[in-house]
């Protein structure tokens, strides 16, 4: 993961500013994760529960440095082709046409359409051939998802930083892009692939931390609110729900309670608006039974789960 700007990768606190300039809470860990990474030319491979922030990790990234995100969602069936690169055969086909109208020898035309203007780039090689003049930040999401193959295959890529295609060589990168893994932690991932990262859990944000990206990242929201629906997110985490809300949720909650004018949180507006909170019927009929005045109090333990 080398970097050829080292100004906001020089201190773990240059680092920490830069991000919450760009409206990112982050704490000492994860700026020291990111400033090792660049240091080490090392992958990052973050892991936590959905909607902690990690995705945004690598969005904040790419912004800071006025660099490209490329982003490569995973999922199962993702196989190399798809992640690196495809032809383009509707084009080729057409090329094929009209060089055999024009008599063109059988050398020169395989030869032709096999070439870089039918080449089309995904993810992988598109941030291996990014020309710069800063690397590109590579974002492999929700690793987890795709299948034990794919993780194979990824450990050269992310060991070599190059990429062979047959008929036009191997191209490698160069400017080796920051590469940013993100696991939901589905299922275990390979020794091999860990071994080759940097590797931070991001958890739920503390309560003062919560409060903060709630003003920072939603303009009009009065800090009161702000408080109310930190305890209240706080206090619905202590549940074991089938999905618990993570920060995505936070910040969707409170846009619509500030969209619908609220200015204090109710039990009548939390149930209104529970479908923002949690995604699964029997999560809401959950709330529902342990009632919305407990959770806005914050009055649920860890005995309720």
């Amino acid at each position: 993961m080398p970097h050829t700007d080292p100004a906001p990768f020089s201190t773990v606190e240059r680092l920490q500013d830069t991000f919450a300039a760009a409206d990112y809470i982050a704490d000492r860990a994860l700026a020291l994760t990111v400033k090792l990474a660049a240091d080490l030319g090392k992958p990052m491979l973050l892991e936590g529960e959905a909607g902690v922030g990690k995705t945004e990790v690598a969005k904040v990234l790419s912004r800071a440095l006025d660099t490209p995100l490329i982003r490569l969602q995973c999922y199962e069936g993702l196989d190399a082709n798809t992640a690196l690169y495809e032809w383009n055969y509707a084009r080729q086909i057409l090329h094929i046409r009209i060089a055999e109208q024009d008599h063109e020898s059988r050398a020169h035309l395989e030869k032709t359409i096999f070439s870089d203007q039918f080449l089309l780039d995904r993810p992988l090689l598109a941030a291996i051939r990014h020309p710069g003049p800063r690397p590109a930040v590579l974002l492999i999401d929700e690793v987890d998802r795709a299948d034990e193959e794919f993780e194979a295959f990824l450990l050269e890529i992310l060991s070599e930083y190059q990429v062979t295609v047959p008929e036009l060589g191997t191209f490698k990168a160069a400017h080796p892009p920051y590469v940013v893994l993100t696991s939901n932690r589905t299922r275990e991932l390979n020794d091999a692939l860990k071994r080759r990262c940097l590797y931070l859990w991001i958890d739920y944000p503390s309560p003062e931390k919560e409060r903060e990206i709630i003003l920072r990242r939603v303009p009009g929201v009065k800090a009161g609110l702000a408080a109310s629906i930190t305890t209240a997110m706080q206090a619905l985490r202590r549940v074991d729900f089938y999905k618990r809300p993570g920060v995505a949720e936070t910040l969707d909650f409170s846009r619509a309670l500030l969209g619908l004018g609220i200015d204090e949180l109710t039990p009548e507006a939390l149930l209104d608006t529970a479908g923002v909170v949690l995604k699964y019927r029997d999560d809401i009929d959950r709330l529902k039974a342990l009632g919305a005045e407990r959770v806005i109090a914050g009055d649920l333990d860890l005995g309720e789960r």
